[in-house]
């Protein structure tokens, strides 16, 4: 009786440790679900403004098409992009590698002629590898040479828009396949669903699984809360942080063969607002620009706003250049709330960090020095 009694309390302490350290967690998926909500409600609420103002354009099923067609190539950026920022990195290049990305594709669909699925699939091939190199020359020098995110995607965003207008003398071109126009730039699965946002909401799903089904998302999760912590607890955090940036570029590249189906040209000229319209995107639907937290649902929600801004803004006659106003607003403040939501998540968890890092990885934390 002596001994069962002595072993009662010794066995309290263990149950409750797991509660305790899931804790930190059950509280951010909490905080997550009412990002994702909250950036829904203030999707919604931008459609009803152009719906009230424009109820016999904004609503019909021709402008929601388009819609969705043009938000289709900035959420594929957008899951790289979120990958990125989870970690606490930027990456400034993805519009640049994306053109990029397109012209390489473009001259060599050339070089193959032909206008069949082979020509199509090679260019594809030559665009997602260009997109790889520019993203695994990101990932090298952020995690091996130790130079800032902002400043090492600013220089390639410069390099790759320059090597892109050295490569076609600043003309854009336009050799896109007939089969890749017709068939992805404007084909339809069935009804009025465009085969472009069907093959766009593939790669999402497939982030969304990336991120929070499998050890490659945790990791990413637990580098962007602490990558100290992480390397202590055994985590590659540069041939994480590598792996990330070449996937950034990857889906950059990826997004440059669409981007040639759909515009069925380079549009060397035409992207100056993009990396800017994913990373707002991304920052609003809740993904924090300090690292740690944020999903993929969110950020394609969030890229949503951008494209539904500049769709009423043509409607209803008003200089598209506002878009891009009210966007870099909506980031700022976007940012400052987070900024202010995650000081007050931060106070009431971080001594409990290491311990939530350690569940991530599946192994003990080091014992904390005296």
């Amino acid at each position: 009786m002596t001994t069962n009694m002595s072993e009662a309390p010794a066995a309290a302490p263990a149950a409750t440790a797991p509660a305790t350290a899931d804790r930190p967690r059950s509280r951010l998926a909490r905080l997550r679900r009412l990002q994702a909500l909250q950036i829904i409600i203030i999707l919604l609420g931008i459609a009803a403004i152009f719906s009230i103002l424009s109820p016999d354009t904004f609503l019909t099923t021709f402008n929601l098409r388009g819609i969705l067609m043009n938000t289709s190539i900035l959420a594929v950026l957008g899951v790289g992009m979120t990958f990125v920022i989870i970690t606490g990195g930027i990456d400034l290049s993805v519009g640049s590698v994306l053109v990029f990305s397109g012209v390489v594709a473009d001259k060599a669909m050339v070089v193959m002629g032909g206008q069949g699925w082979g020509t199509a699939a090679a260019g594809a091939l030559v665009a997602t590898a260009s997109g790889l190199g520019w993203g695994l020359l990101n990932g090298v020098l952020v995690a091996k040479a130790k130079v800032p995110p902002f400043i090492v995607t600013l220089g390639t965003l410069g390099m790759a828009l320059g090597l892109a207008q050295v490569i076609t003398h600043g003309i854009d071109l336009r050799d896109a396949p007939a089969v890749l126009v017709d068939n992805i730039g404007f084909g339809d699965v069935v009804g009025h669903v465009p085969r472009l946002s069907v093959i766009a909401a593939v790669v999402v799903i497939l982030g969304i699984l990336l991120l929070h089904r499998t050890r490659f998302g945790l990791h990413t999760y637990a580098i962007g809360s602490n990558p100290e912590a992480g390397r202590r607890v055994g985590l590659d955090v540069n041939g994480q942080l590598i792996k990330i940036y070449a996937l950034s570029g990857l889906l950059a590249g990826f997004a440059g063969i669409l981007n040639l189906a759909f515009f069925q040209s380079t549009t060397i000229g035409g992207q100056s607002a993009t990396s800017l319209n994913v990373i707002a995107g991304v920052v609003i639907s809740g993904t924090s620009l300090f690292g740690g937290c944020g999903s993929v649902f969110g950020s394609t929600i969030g890229v949503l706003i951008p494209s539904t801004l500049q769709n009423g803004f043509v409607i209803l006659g008003v200089q598209p250049f506002w878009q891009q106003v009210v966007v870099g607003a909506v980031l700022v403040a976007a940012v400052y709330i987070d900024q202010v939501r995650r000081a007050a998540y931060l106070r009431g968890t971080k001594p409990k960090l290491g311990a939530a890092l350690s569940r991530l990885a599946g192994r003990s934390a080091p014992p904390a020095r005296q």
